[in-house]
């Protein structure tokens, strides 16, 4: 049975005529006629009652109506429902992130990106690197933005692209307004707010404060990261963080003198499973605006693009 034969079935059904359903149909006549007599050879029934002058629905014609209806209707909804996700009227993007990111970078991108595409539906998972790497390798996420090199770990599962180096900062809520820098070393006795278990900044901290030949000291631990900002702006210590975090976090921000501390951002997903059009939508939404705020001077100092 063919969706074509139906077609014809019902503009036959409809019309009560083989030559108006030929004409509504845009098909000679005879082809039409043809098309249904192999129909009712399939069924093993006659459909219609054929006399001069008058053509009437027989009772399997009459159960195969609305039937009939049903399975056009039904092929015309996937029809345009392939076609909205197509062209980016319909869908789902599932992004993953580390909190840094959540509250810096991906709000920006996403507001641009549900502008542009307000019918695709947005789901975002927070989680450490290798947390995001295990999600993507699970088909659990789309995407997602990780650092670098957890994100090497899977690397033969996943494409890797490097977008951005960006510092990390020391934020504190009586920063010193002439203080140009400071040195990992000068944490040494210094009580820090840091982050829970899981979190980059927090492994990167503590290595380069074991680098330096201390172990830190710790006012408060285990907070998110509104979590760490808010100990902050209450006086309970200073903290190290990206530097797109501190740009917007309102507190003194104060360098590493050089190397200084840093991470790398990368944007990965699945290697073997192509992007759905809307998380390839999603991704070009983020390389873009990264090259946008890099042209107009918007990154963070300390943020480099590595596109």
């Amino acid at each position: 049975m063919q969706l074509q034969q139906l077609r014809y079935f019902l503009a036959v059904a409809e019309t009560r005529h083989f030559t108006r359903a030929a004409e509504a149909t845009h098909v000679a006549q005879p082809s039409l006629s043809q098309q249904i007599r192999s129909l009712e050879r399939e069924l093993g029934a006659e459909l219609f009652h054929r006399t001069r002058g008058r053509i009437a629905l027989t009772d399997a014609g009459d159960a195969l109506l609305p039937l009939a209806r049903r399975i056009l209707a039904d092929t015309e909804s996937a029809r345009l429902a392939v076609q909205e996700t197509v062209q980016l009227r319909r869908g789902r993007v599932r992004l993953g992130a580390p909190p840094s990111l959540c509250t810096s970078l991906v709000p920006d991108v996403l507001r641009v990106f549900r502008d542009r595409y307000p019918g695709v539906a947005l789901g975002v998972r927070e989680g450490g690197s290798r947390d995001l790497v295990r999600w993507l390798a699970a088909g659990e996420l789309d995407l997602a933005l990780v650092i670098t090199p957890a994100s090497g770990e899977a690397a033969p599962a996943l494409d890797v692209t490097e977008l951005l180096h960006e510092e990390l900062v020391l934020v504190a809520s009586d920063a010193p307004k002439k203080r140009r820098t400071v040195r990992v070393a000068e944490l040494r006795g210094r009580p820090l707010v840091m982050f829970r278990e899981g979190y980059d900044v927090r492994e990167a901290t503590l290595a380069a404060c074991r680098a330096a030949g201390f172990e830190p000291e710790f006012a408060v631990e285990g907070g998110e990261m509104d979590a760490v900002l808010g100990f902050v702006r209450a006086g309970l210590g200073p903290a190290v963080v990206p530097g797109m975090v501190a740009a917007r976090s309102g507190l003194g921000v104060t360098p590493f003198a050089g190397p200084g501390l840093g991470r790398t951002i990368a944007v990965a997903h699945g290697h073997e499973v192509p992007l759905t059009r809307a998380a390839d939508a999603l991704r070009g939404t983020l390389l873009a605006h990264l090259r946008d705020a890099a042209r107009g001077g918007e990154l963070p100092p300390g943020t480099r693009l590595l596109l």
